[in-house]
């Protein structure tokens, strides 16, 4: 008997290795309060290899009522070949409403790929969701993020969208939650008769993976960024805030004016064209604060901003600002740290 409710409020979770990812969660908070507001379940969906219910049993503490799980093997790997003949089958199956997947190298691939297959609408790197006369109302910045714009699809269902990592915070965990696992192996019969398509072991072929290059930053999972922008002059200067960083425990970031100049390079972009991140200090220095990069910090936990300009952006969004030369004022922490 299919006894998962068509209309749901699905939301892709991602995992590796048997461990889930970060952006599962922070899907399920988003899809929490759009299946509120329709009065909804929400269910989060995995595909992949065999998983242990405690770690399933995750995403319904983190909001989901029902975790709908297809595992086997073949599917440990991330292809988009197999992943979407199992998705779309699903998306046919249990006729979800509404799906949110993160913007990652999975999510971006996947969902415009599995949109087409199904005929819906789908609304990339999304930074705010909300719902609208039963429709999801999908905003993201557009034209080379000088404004936000907010899309709809009203004719098509489900309606899907990407979410930026980083650009919310999962809920609190609810050990008292309750909800519902349901597995499927590819070889199971569907609710409807139906079954998972074979998929072709002549596709593509994952052979391995490799470790990030060395240095590079990963500016997602820091809990401090100092990050530095055209007040800081010249791209010597970013050595002190190197120094500081490594004093402090953290990353160093950058506007996209600073990586425009050439004073640091591209994965320290911060921003809507670079990286959302989410620390629990972010220390924005010489940084004005165009809407572009305030986009990318606005879930730090707190925000420290250092700008001659008092009526800089930065200033308005920090829970610090503090009036004065960049440079001067990180001299002056530096001694402090020595």
């Amino acid at each position: 008997m299919n006894d998962l409710k068509k209309g749901a409020v699905w939301t892709l979770a991602e995992q590796f290795e048997g461990s889930l990812k970060q952006v599962s969660f922070e899907l399920l908070s988003r899809g929490r309060s759009l299946a509120n507001k329709l009065n909804t379940p929400l269910c989060s969906v995995l595909i992949g290899p065999a998983i242990k219910d405690e770690t399933l049993s995750e995403l319904i503490y983190r909001g989901a009522d029902e975790v709908l799980v297809v595992e086997d093997d073949g599917l440990k790997y991330f292809s988009c070949e197999s992943y979407s003949a199992v998705f779309e089958t699903l998306i046919r199956e249990f006729e979800p409403e509404i799906i949110l997947a993160a913007a990652t190298s999975t999510g971006r691939t996947l969902m415009p790929y599995v949109a087409i297959k199904v005929h819906a609408g789908l609304t990339a790197d999304c930074t705010g969701l909300d719902i609208e006369d039963g429709n999801l109302l999908q905003t993201r910045p557009a034209i080379g993020g000088n404004i936000m714009a907010t899309i709809k699809t009203p004719d098509h269902r489900p309606q899907m969208a990407t979410v930026r990592p980083r650009s919310s915070r999962p809920l609190e965990r609810d050990l008292g939650r309750q909800g519902k696992i349901r597995r499927f192996s590819l070889a199971d019969t569907l609710p409807s008769g139906k079954h998972f398509p074979r998929v072709k072991k002549e596709g593509v072929r994952v052979l391995g993976y490799r470790n990030d290059e060395a240095g590079f930053t990963n500016l997602e999972e820091a809990e401090l960024i100092i990050a530095g922008g055209r007040g800081l002059k010249k791209a010597e200067n970013f050595g002190l805030l190197n120094e500081l960083s490594k004093r402090l425990g953290g990353e160093v970031g950058a506007s996209r004016d600073a990586v425009d100049r050439g004073w640091i390079s591209y994965p320290h972009q911060i921003g809507l064209s670079g990286k959302t991140v989410s620390p629990k200090i972010y220390i924005g220095a010489g940084i004005s604060g165009a809407i572009q990069h305030l986009a990318g910090i606005k879930t730090s936990e707190a925000i420290v901003s250092i700008n001659t300009d008092p009526d800089a952006n930065l200033h308005k969004l920090a829970d610090l600002a503090i009036v004065g030369d960049a440079l001067e004022v990180l001299g002056e922490l530096k001694k402090r740290l020595i």
